[in-house]
């Protein structure tokens, strides 16, 4: 079984090739220049142009990229599933469904799931991860689709950015709001419900916003004991590391991943974001 993921799941780069899983990347344009997120461009690079004042732009997996792998897929006689970034934060899952529907009709046995993960960063990247276990482990592509259908709508997405002023110019906050908020020290809560991205509350300074944060896990996740918490950072380690060590002094979880957010995410939130992803208590393994 083939696994088709996007760059939207922010898994390092050597985790495709390590886990014969399929990276269809995102497009960033810089400086006039366009690259694929992962494959041309490092996330860190991107985080240094914008803190020289460079404005990024992002757009989706390309349609050729699709019809050549799911066409592959067909005329390899193979089935596959493809996991992909929140339908409400890229067009990308509308473009697969659109590629898929078009050579259905030309290989009407072609095999292939898709699924709108309503996830981000590493939040879709704990789903891909764990359609890579129940490959591993012999699962047939019908109860893959059913498990993954079930597991995405429970992963918990809580981050804060450092500049608001990122969030406005991506249109998810008002300009005033971000000029208030910058001037006040306000740090937003943020979280994604039903694949939208949506203010919860706010903190006045980062240490308040992520003891809050911590408190919102305890709420959401119940017990941490057999649950993979996912950690990601636009370009701050050392504040990521801080955020590991009090997860692992609180909740004890059986894992904790840390990646950088990539350049596609990276690019509307700027650098100084963190993000705290995992399975809620409703969700039954």
């Amino acid at each position: 079984m083939k696994i088709f993921t996007d760059s939207g799941c922010d898994l390092p780069k050597s985790y495709y090739e390590e886990n014969d899983v399929v990276l269809l990347p995102l497009r960033v344009q810089l400086n006039n220049e366009e690259y694929e997120d992962v494959i041309s461009i490092d996330s860190k690079e991107i985080y240094d142009a914008i803190r020289q004042g460079a404005h990024p732009k992002t757009s989706q997996v390309s349609p050729e990229v699709f019809l050549q792998h799911f066409e592959n897929l067909a005329k390899n006689d193979e089935e596959g599933i493809y996991i992909a970034f929140s339908s409400e934060l890229s067009g990308t899952y509308s473009t697969a469904q659109m590629i898929h529907k078009q050579l259905l009709e030309d290989y009407p046995s072609l095999k292939l799931v898709i699924i709108d993960s309503k996830c981000a960063s590493l939040g879709h990247g704990l789903v891909v991860e764990e359609a890579v276990r129940l490959r591993n482990a012999g699962t047939t592509l019908e109860e893959m689709q059913a498990k993954i259908t079930a597991l995405a709508p429970q992963i918990e997405h809580l981050f804060t950015v450092e500049d608001l002023d990122y969030l406005a110019k991506g249109g998810r906050l008002s300009k005033a709001s971000a000029f208030l908020g910058g001037l006040l020290s306000i740090k937003p809560i943020l979280n994604v419900e039903d694949g939208k991205l949506v203010p919860i509350e706010k903190s006045r300074g980062r240490k308040k916003a992520l003891a809050r944060m911590l408190d919102i896990m305890q709420e959401r996740g119940g017990s941490f004991t057999d649950k993979i918490v996912g950690i990601s950072h636009s370009d701050d380690i050392t504040f990521a590391n801080e955020v590991k060590a009090a997860i692992q002094e609180r909740f004890s979880p059986k894992a904790i991943q840390v990646t950088m957010i990539g350049s596609v995410i990276g690019s509307h939130v700027g650098p100084g974001t963190i993000a705290i992803f995992f399975t809620n208590k409703n969700y039954q393994n």
